[in-house]
């Protein structure tokens, strides 16, 4: 019998089902002539913000330019009017992307630590956080608040602008693991005043190469972004302020309008796959995710917690199943940041007892039958041996 090889990730698998559409897409988009920007990157924009539920869409080079982008837009890269620097609060279990994003744009991140039932944002930690930057920290100024909408799993996003209101931040929800997430019929990405999504190949809408975008219901902020995304001109060739260089590509933005008519079909079979392993590994080995009911979970990760995650790694791989970390070390524990960023009092415990256990199984949609029910038997067999 012939090992199976599923992949964590195949986002090839998702190309080759709509192969023609897709090369067609390519094609029009070689042919039409305009290689920046351009009608395929108009359309798509619209495109997305019509499937937001209104609004703007600014696309951008990567997701992480599209958080530097919107903070810029933001104002938080230039210093408060008493000359401090802006404090950016998020979280330290996440990718590496959204801190340094916060650093690109000229502002100071402050990590604060997740909830252990769904690995967001914990919302007292936030409150201890800005309450002490305002009162120990007279060197940054709190401006904006960036919760992760990780794995798909929103955040708890009215206790999270409850606390903007209170304290006067700006909120810009990052979404790269969330297309389609939503909070009581309300889509990620609409609570705040800005969203930043990712397209990378893997995401629940997937470009063929880097790709990402700002949603924003603000008409001047939008106005703003689109300058500051290309050198911060108003006219050609004329800055009207400092930008940056990060414009999503026609190519992508073609490929992107195609695979965003399959986008809520995908995202109901990710559901599908979820509920799968809700009802097969429903086993003391494995810790599974968590959703509320008044939530609509967009699945981009299935990540389950076992405190025999290295075993449970390798089984799974000798049976041909591949798995992977997210996060292996949360960003604070990072070389690059160890030691040097700010973190919430009390330190960040969820954020750093979690990251030893969490293993994301396989999920995308083109998962069939027979690879997940492998993967379930896998799974199972390695819990009963283990027991």
């Amino acid at each position: 019998m012939t090992t199976p090889n599923i992949l964590f990730a195949n986002p090839k698998k998702a190309y080759e089902e709509r192969r023609a559409a897709i090369d067609a897409a390519i094609m029009r988009a070689l042919e039409g002539g305009w290689y920046i920007l351009g009608p395929e990157v108009d359309a798509f924009e619209h495109e997305y913000a019509s499937w937001m539920g209104g609004g703007h869409c600014v696309g951008a080079a990567s997701g992480t330019d599209a958080i530097e982008l919107a903070l810029r837009g933001l104002g938080v890269g230039t210093a408060s009017n008493a000359g401090r620097p802006r404090a950016v609060f998020t979280v330290s279990h996440t990718a590496v992307a959204t801190v340094a994003a916060i650093e690109r744009a000229g502002a100071v991140p402050v990590l604060v630590d997740v909830l252990a039932s769904t690995y967001t944002m914990d919302p007292a930690s936030l409150e201890a956080a800005i309450v002490h930057v305002l009162q120990e920290r007279a060197d940054l100024e709190p401006a904006v608040i960036i919760p992760v909408h990780l794995y798909g799993h929103p955040c708890d996003m009215d206790e999270i602008m409850r606390l903007a209101a209170a304290y006067g931040l700006a909120v810009l929800e990052d979404c790269a693991q969330a297309h389609g997430a939503c909070l009581r019929g309300r889509k990620a990405g609409t609570f705040g005043q800005a969203a930043a999504f990712s397209f990378y190949p893997t995401k629940n809408l997937g470009a063929l190469g880097d790709a990402g975008g700002v949603y924003t219901p603000d008409a001047e902020l939008a106005e703003r972004m689109r300058s500051l995304r290309q050198y911060g001109w108003k006219e050609r060739y004329i800055s009207a302020e400092p930008g940056i260089n990060s414009r999503l590509d026609p190519i992508q933005a073609a490929v992107l309008r195609e695979q965003l008519k399959h986008l809520d079909h995908d995202n109901d079979r990710r559901r599908a796959i979820a509920a799968c392993y809700d009802a097969e590994l429903a086993d003391p080995a494995f810790l599974l995710p968590s959703a509320a009911k008044e939530l609509r979970h967009a699945y981009h990760l299935y990540v389950i917690r076992c405190k025999k995650r290295d075993r449970f790694i390798a089984f799974m791989k000798e049976h041909g199943i591949g798995c992977a970390l997210h996060y292996p070390k949360p960003v604070h524990q990072q070389p690059a940041y160890q030691g040097r960023l700010a973190v919430a009092p009390g330190g960040l415990p969820v954020t750093e007892e979690i990251c030893s256990e969490i293993v994301s199984l396989p999920m995308y949609p083109q998962l069939t039958m027979d690879e997940l029910a492998h993967i379930c038997l896998t799974a199972r067999a390695w819990a009963k041996e283990e027991s």
